[in-house]
């Protein structure tokens, strides 16, 4: 690299300078669809509004998002049913009920026969 420096004869203050970097553009990919900042998003569209297209929620001529593999109607959704501290509690409900369950058939279960079987001639 020097030596092309010296061969093509610059200036020596330009080559000496420290060679700059030049800013390159990437495409920035979202990891989910929780990043993406789309105020569109079909999945909070009206399910009975009067669509062109009822499935993906849009109107005849209407831009396509260029995610619109990822933001289909059958990618991932943003779940807002409930929140995460509800959904604790819904899970600590059923893990409780499953072991007081548990519990509860624990001493009713047989382990063995009500009568043991006798066999003639045997102690």
């Amino acid at each position: 690299m020097l030596s092309r420096r010296i061969a093509a004869a610059r200036p020596l203050t330009r080559a000496l300078q420290p060679a700059v970097s030049r800013i390159t553009l990437t495409q920035i990919r979202h990891i989910t669809q929780a990043d993406i900042e789309d105020p569109g998003m079909r999945q909070f569209r009206d399910p009975y509004g009067d669509w062109w297209d009822k499935q993906e929620r849009r109107n005849y001529g209407e831009p396509v998002h260029e995610d619109n593999d990822i933001l289909g109607m059958f990618s991932t959704e943003q779940d807002r049913h409930f929140t995460p501290g509800w959904g604790a509690v819904l899970l600590g409900t059923f893990v409780a009920s499953v072991l007081g369950l548990c519990a509860i058939v624990l001493p009713y279960y047989p382990d063995k026969p009500a009568v043991p079987r006798t066999f003639p001639g045997v102690g």
